[in-house]
């Protein structure tokens, strides 16, 4: 086991070049990387943390002119494999950048997939190397500069056992004959990484439509649209993460309970005091016209989503469900392992009807479709 002590800290352009070429002939390279979106409203990428057997280099991405698209011939490289930890969240602040990642091993969905019950990388450090990492600084801000001693350690510690602990969840897997699954939803992982979705329009409130009367789903869905908006302004203007302004959570209550005092809106789940004194008024304003709107009838209708074209797609999904579940069972392993969710979904829209559709599928794999494909396309046949 080859741990590095110490690390190196990255500041100049001209020092990351240098990290470029020490790492030209590295094979296997641990990666983690820090933001700060705890803390701001547009959240910025800190850090870049990369560990070899021999070094740990921490590239301060704050620092003028460190542009880690410098590292992209080692990140695209599939000859060099990305030890990563529950990388989407990293893929998506690389992909900012314009870096993509090739040969990802992420450690976390590996275990996931092995079914080990404990899969945080302090857990997987403790079991398989003895040693233990602090971790009650995972929400400090890492744009803090000069970076307290502390949370330098921290970072450190985040890529020094990573390399160590991925080739023995690559053996673990290896053993259990599950490398190639993990191996492509890796790949899945690096395909799909792109920039964080524009806030305003990516927001989907999860409204409870169950305990919503029909004719209440309009006014909640516009109350949360209306709170989504007004929370950003906010939370911009303040320099602060907007679900610190309100959470979703609390854009729900008063979305479902639209209050109309603030002593209403003081009692709804997971809004605080101070938010009321704040911005209370014209959050009550806003529903307030809302309401209003809703009682004459003028309120636009919810945008249509896409209706399901294939009224059987519901019934191949039910169906491939039940079959990985057998399937896993009798091969001991987990069903994603089978099946992930993402493939049960590809899988029961594009209801490939022979082996060689079947093959075309992405991220399916020859393994699966030598194992399970004339029982693939038996089940959707008997589904559709």
């Amino acid at each position: 086991m080859a741990i590095p002590s110490g690390a190196f800290d990255v500041v100049e352009p001209s020092q990351l070049v240098e990290v470029a070429g020490r790492l030209a002939g590295v094979s296997e390279l641990a990666v983690d990387v820090e933001a700060d979106a705890m803390h701001h409203f547009n959240a910025r990428l800190c850090f870049v943390q990369l560990g070899t057997d021999t070094d740990i280099f921490l590239v301060d991405t704050l620092k003028e002119g460190v542009k880690v698209d410098v590292l992209k011939g080692v990140f695209s490289s599939s000859e060099v494999t990305k030890f990563f930890h529950a990388s989407q969240g990293d893929l998506a602040y690389l992909a900012e950048t314009g870096v993509r990642v090739s040969g990802l091993f992420d450690t976390h969905r590996a275990v996931t997939l092995l079914g080990w019950p404990k899969v945080g990388l302090a857990d997987l450090v403790l079991s398989l190397c003895g040693a233990t990492l602090k971790k009650e600084h995972q929400q400090a801000d890492f744009s803090l500069r000069p970076l307290p001693a502390e949370l330098r350690d921290y970072i450190a510690d985040d890529v020094r056992y990573l390399v160590d602990v991925g080739r023995m969840v690559r053996e673990a897997c290896i053993k259990a004959d599950i490398l190639e699954e993990v191996l492509l939803d890796c790949e899945r992982l690096c395909d799909e990484a792109s920039v964080r979705p524009d806030a305003l329009a990516a927001f989907s409130p999860k409204l409870p439509k169950s305990e919503l009367r029909a004719e209440r789903v309009v006014l909640a869905w516009h109350i949360a649209q209306a709170l989504n908006r007004l929370r950003l302004g906010w939370a911009e203007a303040e320099d602060v993460p907007t679900g610190r302004m309100l959470s979703n959570m609390a854009v729900v209550a008063i979305a479902v309970k639209p209050p109309q005092t603030a002593r209403e809106l003081a009692r709804l789940s997971g809004v605080r005091g101070a938010f009321v004194r704040a911005h209370g008024d014209e959050v009550l304003a806003v529903v307030k016209t809302l309401v209003e709107q809703d009682a004459k009838g003028t309120l636009e209708p919810l945008p249509e989503k896409n209706k399901e074209r294939d009224p059987k797609k519901k019934k191949r999904e039910e169906a491939l469900l039940a079959w990985r579940k057998d399937v896993a069972t009798g091969r001991k392993v987990t069903p994603s392992v089978v099946l992930p969710n993402m493939l049960v979904e590809d899988l029961s829209r594009l209801y490939p009807k022979s082996l060689d559709e079947l093959e075309a599928i992405p991220y399916l794999g020859k393994k699966r479709v030598a194992l399970y494909g004339e029982a693939l396309l038996s089940r959707l046949r008997e589904a559709s």
